[in-house]
Formats: structure tokens, C-alpha cells, sequence
């Protein structure tokens, strides 16, 4: 299921959104139902409703929603999936961005397409981080121990605080739950404008004080 663009508008489907956060589009349709009283009382507009075919040519209804109407559902999302529809309407609008640019002879200067494009890019990792804005990495924890970051993440692992998994610190799964840490993600480009995302572990002022606790270090 594509994006449709109605009157230059993109919009995203909730199956489309059902197929990139992993879940049910019943469950995705369901949580829209009840976002949407919230929504038209603030905005003043209902979410646009429209239809897809099943596997069976049956007419099925789903929703049409805007970047922002999206954004506002992935509020009741989990992090992974809400960073995955982040990322994939920066994707939609880069792409967006490359096809008017196709459509026209002169081409803009390249200092305005990098800025259109750091535009595109800012607006959604200041979303997608929002939540660990305020959190410290695994650098900045390890200084207040006079640690190199390679150092503390082997003491940490050690101590069974966290695990490596797919090239990834990982919190221990009996630590999940107690806003120890966050995810934070990082966007960037190569040379030949190859995108790479990088999603990394941040420590919250509660894990700082978990960590002086457990390395015996009096608690901030």
C-alpha cells in the first residue's frame, strides 16, 4: 500500500502504517477511532476516510492521514514503531523533494537542496528524539566515573546491567520498565547521499543514580 497525494498533500494509509509498525490494521483503525474525538475538537477536521481492497476484492475501510495526523497517533505507539513512521515520512518527503526537483530544468543551487533536505531530516529526529532530549550517552556517563566508554560498557555488562545485541547496548530485561534509559536516533549521509540510521542507548537522571548506587558512588 503506496502513500496517496491528494491536492499535493501526502498522505499515508493505516494499513500502510499497520504494515511498518507491525501491528494489526484492526488495532490501528481502533486507536485512530478513539484518538479522533481529541483530534476534531482541537483541529476542528475528522481523520479522511477511505477504502482499500483485501486479498478477496473486498472493499475495506481504512484511513487517509496527513504527516501530522500521523505523528499524532504514533503518540500511543511504542518507541520502534513510532521511530519507523518517523523515518519513513522523511523518506516520502526526501523522495518528494527529488521528484519536483526532476520536473524542472534548473535545478536549485546545492546549498538549497542540503537545506531543504537538513529541514526535512531536522523536524523529524527533533520528533522522534523528543523523549531523550534530556538524557546522557554512554560517553558522558562514563567521564563522571573518569571511565573510558569502553571500560564502563564492559563493567556494565559484567555486572549483568546490560547486554550487546546486534551491535547494540541493550538494557538487561529485568531493568526494562524503570526509565533508566531511553533511545536516541541518528540520521546521516554519505559522500554518494547513502542514509544511515543509527539508534543507540541514553541513560535518564534515574539510571545516572541507579548507576552511582550500584558502582558505589553516593547518589546525585
Amino acid at each position: 500500500m503506496k502513500t496517496i497525494e491528494l491536492n499535493t498533500q501526502q498522505t499515508m494509509t493505516s494499513l500502510e502504517i499497520a504494515e511498518l509498525t507491525g501491528k494489526q490494521h484492526f488495532h490501528v483503525m481502533e486507536a485512530i477511532r478513539k484518538m479522533e474525538p481529541a483530534w476534531k475538537k482541537i483541529a476542528a477536521s475528522n481523520f479522511r476516510l477511505g477504502a482499500y481492497k483485501d486479498a478477496n476484492g473486498q472493499l475495506r475501510p481504512c484511513y487517509q492521514l496527513t504527516k501530522t495526523e500521523c505523528l499524532y497517533i504514533a503518540t500511543k505507539f511504542n518507541d520502534e514503531a513510532r521511530a519507523k513512521l518517523v523515518l519513513r515520512w522523511q523518506e516520502l518527503e526526501m523522495a518528494e523533494v527529488s521528484r519536483k526537483m526532476a520536473n524542472v530544468r534548473c535545478l536549485p543551487e546545492p546549498k538549497k537542496i542540503l537545506a531543504l533536505a537538513d529541514e526535512i531530516i531536522g523536524d523529524g529526529l527533533r520528533l522522534l528524539n523528543a523523549g531523550a532530549e534530556d538524557t546522557l550517552t554512554a560517553t558522558q556517563v562514563a567521564k563522571t566515573f573518569n571511565m573510558t566508554v569502553y571500560d564502563f560498557n564492559c563493567v556494565l555488562r559484567d555486572m549483568g546491567i546490560q547486554y550487546r545485541r546486534y551491535g547494540r547496548w541493550n538494557i538487561s530485561d529485568d531493568l526494562v520498565g524503570r526509565d533508566l534509559v531511553r533511545q536516541r536516533t541518528h540520521v546521516s549521509y554519505s559522500l554518494k547521499g547513502e542514509k544511515k540510521v543509527r539508534t543507540y542507548m541514553t541513560w535518564t537522571m534515574n539510571g545516572l543514580r541507579f548507576l552511582n548506587a550500584k558502582l558505589g558512588y553516593p547518589n546525585l
